[in-house]
């Protein structure tokens, strides 16, 4: 018997024999039950058209599932229409309405066609689940039409009258909409990030805002995700080097329109002191449109190299504060010979590319002058006060983690820090040695320590600086390089300066003995278990594969932002698992208005069908029909009253 203090508290959301017996029932027949499907994407990188695409088509599911259905009663062209309904359904009854295909029979026509396809989409929930996830106002009337099937004459009036009621009262656009809801949100029964959603793309912003409208989602942390969390802290390297990244890829919307950041004194500053300056090297890549706010190429090569200056000096000073973090090979800043216009980089002189840095006093060259400081100041508020942004990232905070261990799969972004020799290393941040599993623990304490201090007003400026380690450190398990060569990519001809050599474990993990040992190292069964990362592309067109250490590790990043697509080959992938096998769904290329059904591999076929039971979910139902078990037994014994 269970503690009667635990057992008295559980009565009194069961607080009688029958509705304990009744719980313990209706849970020991859900483990019963499929497993629902989880979709892993990875490298989201602002590509909201894209991402919000593959995730609202089920990365091709619902096309699928409307054939399914039909078969060959709807033309090809109708189910496509039907799925661009269910994948966008705001947008084509918003921008349609009045039309002729939108009339009372169309309306009556979709409902019924939708009721069919959520038939097929639900038949592995049961009635129960699916009514969780229906909209409140109309779980009622979607309930019964979707159960109106049988030979039951008297019932048909019933339906049809409800129908009838639906239009007559223009409930019609609600319906379908809540419909087309309720099918993507059967079929994505839990949705996992691996990471990096901001940066690059044109806005990562509209693609939180999709995440924060789904009930089940996680996110492991990216690097590029982490530089925003510090940004929104308030951390001026990592605000320098959000900014950066913005205007080298001419993503001027997400910062002005998507978080309010006032850009202006930025502008005016890098137009003024750079106003005779090509900056050459600071040309953006024009891979996307700003729709709002269209910025001149000259004038944003100007901006990137006026906050990239400052991100150098900012970076040299937080270097200095932390002599832990072992990157004073960094300070290079230090180490430019100003008259001969040379950096000392291992022994030997470079010749830079760009030599005019009005604001830098050689003297003393990591210090801001004061309009940098006066900018920085302001731009530090404009961050610290973006409302959407800390929104956002507190959604991150909330919802995300280093890593993750669900239905014995361990997902995270970048590496398990490794030697040369395949140990596990020893990192030293915080005092003392850590490795693994301990090492990411102590991590995200630490993250979620500084963003609660920063959010209560007490923030620690130096407790911050970890986001910026975290972004670009050489120990770092979400960036896993050995250094972030953006000055020697700015400034340097010389290739062999520029290559960021890859942690030890990105040799080690593709390896099936070196993958099972990372497993067991989080407690993660490596029989059947799996790795799950992002942050690397896979070189689809060289022949390199998603899928490594003979099917323990997947890499999911196939290259879903356009910067890497080229390399790729493709546009990303999103690795599908059901109750029956794991899958990859291989991505063309996103262009707007075209069906993009994906090439889907199954990967790893399943010999017996995955049960609730057997997921992390299902463990939790066992453990509670446990407790209701003894909950029951002390009603029938008398030891806690009924009410």
């Amino acid at each position: 018997m269970r503690d009667l203090d635990y057992l008295t508290l559980l009565s009194h959301e069961y607080p009688s024999a029958e509705k304990t017996a009744a719980e313990i029932i209706n849970l020991r027949a859900l483990c019963g039950m499929p497993k629902g499907t989880e979709y892993f994407f990875s490298d989201l990188h602002g590509e909201h058209q894209a991402f919000i695409h593959m995730l609202r088509s089920c990365s091709g599911i619902i096309k699928a599932k409307i054939k399914e259905t039909f078969g060959n009663d709807l033309s090809e062209e109708e189910q496509l229409a039907l799925a661009e309904l269910i994948y966008y359904p705001e947008r084509h009854l918003k921008h349609s309405a009045g039309e002729p295909h939108l009339s009372r029979d169309w309306q009556e026509k979709t409902i019924l066609q939708l009721i069919q396809v959520t038939r097929v989409c639900s038949k592995k929930f049961t009635r129960r689940k699916i009514r969780q996830r229906m909209p409140e106002a109309y779980a009622h009337v979607i309930d019964e039409l979707l159960h109106a099937e049988g030979d039951y004459p008297d019932k048909d009036i019933y339906y049809q009258e409800m129908l009838r009621s639906v239009l007559d009262e223009d409930a019609g656009y609600d319906i379908i909409q809540a419909l087309c809801t309720l099918i993507r949100d059967i079929l994505v029964d839990k949705l996992h990030i691996i990471g990096d959603i901001f940066d690059r793309g044109p806005r990562p912003d509209l693609i939180m805002d999709e995440l924060m409208n789904l009930q089940h989602v996680d996110i492991q942390w990216g690097n590029h995700d982490v530089s925003w969390m510090g940004a929104a802290a308030g951390n001026p390297a990592c605000i320098a080097t959000v900014l950066r990244i913005a205007t080298a890829y001419n993503c001027f919307d997400v910062l002005e329109d998507g978080y309010g950041i006032n850009l202006r004194p930025l502008s005016m500053f890098a137009d003024r002191t750079y106003h005779d300056d090509p900056c050459d090297c600071f040309r953006p890549h024009l891979l996307d449109k700003n729709l709002y706010d269209e910025i001149n190429p000259d004038l944003a090569a100007k901006i990137c190299k006026a906050i990239s200056v400052i991100e150098f000096k900012v970076e040299s000073q937080l270097i200095r504060r932390h002599p832990e973090y072992h990157m004073k090979d960094r300070l290079l800043l230090e180490k430019i010979n100003w008259k001969k216009g040379t950096v000392r980089i291992d022994g030997k002189n470079y010749p830079l590319k760009d030599t005019y840095f009005p604001t830098i006093d050689p003297e003393d060259p990591t210090r801001l002058s004061k309009e940098e400081q006066d900018l920085m100041d302001t731009l530090i508020s404009s961050f610290r006060h973006a409302t959407r942004l800390q929104k956002h990232i507190q959604f991150v905070f909330s919802h995300g983690s280093m890593y993750l261990i669900r239905n014995n799969n361990l997902l995270f972004h970048g590496c398990v820090p490794m030697n040369e020799d395949g140990t596990f290393r020893a990192v030293n941040l915080f005092g003392k040695p850590l490795k693994a599993q301990q090492l990411m623990d102590e991590i995200e304490k630490k993250c979620i320590s500084a963003f609660l201090s920063h959010r209560e007003g007490m923030a620690d400026p130096y407790a911050t600086d970890l986001f910026w380690y975290l972004w670009c450190g050489a120990d770092s398990p979400l960036f896993g390089k050995n250094r972030m060569a953006t000055f020697e990519n700015f400034f340097l001809d010389e290739p062999s300066l520029k290559k960021e050599t890859y942690n030890p474990y990105y040799q080690y993990s593709t390896k099936k003995e070196y993958a099972m040992k990372i497993l067991e190292s989080f407690g993660v069964n490596p029989e059947t278990g799996h790795i799950i990362n992002g942050h690397v592309p896979v070189k689809v067109r060289k022949g390199e594969t998603p899928v490594k250490a003979k099917g323990k590790l997947f890499v999911i990043d196939g290259g879903i932002s356009k910067a890497y697509q080229r390399k790729t080959g493709i546009a990303g992938y999103t690795l599908i698992f059901n109750s029956h096998h794991l899958a990859l769904a291989e991505h063309r290329p996103f262009l707007p208005g075209e069906e993009d059904t994906p090439t889907v591999t199954e990967v790893d076929v399943f010999k017996e069908r995955f049960l609730l039971k057997d997921t992390d979910e299902g463990q939790e139902y066992l453990k509670k029909i446990s407790d209701l078990e003894d909950l029951l037994s002390a009603y029938r014994t008398g030891l806690i009253k009924q009410q």
